[in-house]
């Protein structure tokens, strides 16, 4: 059984639980109870993953059979992003997939040269925001609002100098995110931060799931439609930096924390680079999909 741990509210607070296979909650706090444990540790998904070795197990047990009372139905369910507001900045690979990279060229009259380092940029933490959650087009600052699907690393257990052979021992999980841009921003400031950190620009869920729970290296389809229609289409093996090279080398003399965020960049098939560009416009429903991983889905308001 593939856990799906997410961030939801039922009218309260937010609250931790695992969403089950007919869309209703178990909700974490009250399944812990109920086997006799102590609920504090689900006090947010950050203490969650920090805790997991011990509630994990809990968790998975009840999820199994589950406890009538720890369930909330599905339609009382709002599910929120996993991580509301991560400690710090989302952090973001570019130009980490080939063919994307060649699209990216051949928009600008460039020929193509692979990146021989992974580029680094982020997002601030203040953007994120959750599944069905609206994106505003920016039409007073942006012209060029594009989308990008990407598979996202969660950290599960913090280090630094992280070594390639034990990434992914540090790695708690994955879920999927939309790095929302102003491709006209990103041109005329002369580096990604300004373009990429607009309000609401970070959609992400709508759960994780946990590390063991997919393949290792996860070689999963990765796709993104607009209105329906297809535009990215690929698989997250075709990266040119993998997970053990962007753990490695994001935390070279950086400390990375539980809960901290890694986008791991996308594949070709986004708006502007198409001829002529396919940019995005108020009305747009979005739905980014990662195999074994689920949909999430948003739309520009």
């Amino acid at each position: 059984m593939t856990l799906r741990l997410a961030t939801y509210s039922a009218g309260g607070p937010p609250a931790v639980g695992l969403v089950l296979e007919d869309g209703s909650v178990l909700d974490g706090a009250a399944a812990l109870r109920a086997s006799g444990g102590d609920p504090a540790p689900l006090a947010d998904m950050i203490a969650t993953i920090e805790a997991w070795n011990r509630v994990g197990p809990v968790l998975a047990t009840a999820a199994a059979a589950p406890p009538a009372a720890a369930v909330v139905a599905k339609e009382r369910v709002r599910l929120l992003a996993p991580i509301p507001r991560p400690r710090k900045n989302v952090f973001c690979v570019g130009r980490n997939y080939l063919d994307h990279v060649a699209e990216g060229d051949r928009a600008a009259g460039r020929e193509t040269t692979v990146p021989e380092h992974a580029q680094f940029f982020s997002k601030p933490a203040n953007v994120v925001i959750g599944p069905g959650e609206w994106i505003p087009n920016h039409a007073a600052v942006t012209k060029a609002l594009d989308y990008e699907v990407e598979l996202v690393v969660v950290i599960g257990r913090g280090g630094a100098d992280i070594p390639r052979d034990r990434a992914f021992e540090h790695v708690f999980g994955y879920t999927i995110g939309n790095d929302i841009t102003g491709r006209d921003l990103q041109r005329r400031h002369g580096q990604w931060f300004k373009g990429k950190g607009l309000d609401r620009s970070c959609p992400m869920g709508p759960w994780i799931v946990p590390r063991g729970d997919l393949p290792e290296p996860p070689d999963l389809r990765i796709s993104l439609t607009v209105n329906g229609e297809t535009r990215q289409d690929s698989r997250t093996g075709r990266m040119i930096f993998d997970i053990p090279a962007i753990l490695s080398v994001l935390s070279a003399g950086l400390t990375l924390e539980p809960g901290d965020l890694i986008m791991t960049g996308t594949p070709e098939g986004v708006g502007y680079a198409m001829t002529p560009p396919r940019l995005l416009r108020p009305g747009d429903r979005i739905a980014a999909a990662i195999e074994g991983i689920g949909v999430l889905e948003n739309e520009v308001r």
